[in-house]
């Protein structure tokens, strides 16, 4: 985990506007089917074949966009309460870290901080849950690969629980795709806030010009396919605080980010090093996915504690 945010960087933050909560931005259509369909496709053997047949990498490439389909003016109160699991401000959540593991302890924890930082708005909707909606959905894949050992055991019919078993990893693949992001984790999530001694863009069509615009013109799945391949299936220890290190990772790249769009990286068909960026970050996501999956898949065997 990254150290707490030094003096300069507070002061960065002081300066902002009370309230900067975040609209649910994402990778975009093409980058989160490309990254759920290469999770499902670079699974290991150990893994049941139906999370990664043909039809299994279908659904899970057509459900990678799903939660941004959530967002609709038609549905205010599921845009509203699910918005903020797309994202989480790291300058701010680590001013509380370290992270405790349950979302509504996270709540008071913010809650309880607030006093000591009143130029900085400490509520869920301004700092983001991204990390609390992985580790649920993370937990309802596991549970339900425990039930279809359960009835593959029996020799009972698995089909459904299957169906419930891809729509889960799917709607995981979302959230943790949206984490590979560097803009996802950051406050600086579309135009630069703050001082800005290095003169990056303050427009507010950053975001989706390095996300969306960029990638349906310029990534192929082919594109990514080598990077993955190159990595060996991780099982984790703790998914949790493998994810929050994920995470930082990403926050870590926040100022590349802005650096390339500086240099043009991200503009039509953008540089080689922009390229390079984004190939490399769709990819993290689609790694982390398989590896998530696959550690669903494993700690499902584990021993049901007794009551």
């Amino acid at each position: 985990m990254t150290p707490r945010p030094t003096l300069v960087r507070l002061a960065a933050i002081a300066i902002l506007p009370l309230v900067t909560l975040q609209p649910a931005f994402s990778w975009g259509h093409d980058g989160h089917m490309m990254i759920n369909r290469l999770a499902a496709q670079n699974l290991p053997v150990e893994v049941p074949a139906f999370l990664h047949n043909g039809e299994a990498l279908d659904l899970m490439e057509y459900l990678g966009p799903e939660p941004d389909h959530w967002n609709g003016k038609l549905e205010p109160e599921l845009s509203k309460t699910q918005g903020t699991d797309h994202f989480m401000d790291l300058e701010y959540a680590d001013l509380i870290a370290p992270l405790p593991r349950k979302r509504y302890d996270f709540f008071r924890a913010l809650a309880a901080a607030q006093p000591q930082h009143p130029d900085v708005k400490l509520t869920p909707e301004n700092v983001g849950t991204q990390p609390y909606q992985v580790e649920e959905v993370f937990q309802r894949l596991k549970s339900a690969m425990r039930d279809y050992r359960k009835l593959a055991a029996a020799n009972q019919n698995v089909q459904p629980v299957e169906t419930v078993i891809l729509f889960y990893a799917g709607w995981l693949g979302h959230y943790v795709g949206d984490g590979s992001n560097p803009l996802h984790a950051t406050y600086q999530y579309n135009g630069w806030n703050g001082p800005n001694p290095n003169g990056y863009s303050t427009a507010h069509t950053v975001h989706a010009e390095f996300e969306s615009d960029f990638v349906a013109n310029n990534v192929r799945s082919a594109d990514l396919q080598p990077l993955i391949a190159a990595s060996t299936p991780t099982l984790m220890a703790d998914e949790w605080t493998e994810y929050l290190a994920y995470l930082h990772h990403s926050n870590s790249e926040v100022e590349k980010t802005y650096q390339i769009e500086k240099a043009g990286g991200f503009l039509k068909a953008g540089t080689p090093d922009g390229k390079a960026f984004v190939d490399e970050r769709l990819a993290a996501g689609a790694i982390e996915l398989r590896d998530m999956i696959y550690t669903a898949w494993v700690r499902s065997g584990d021993p049901v504690p007794a009551k």
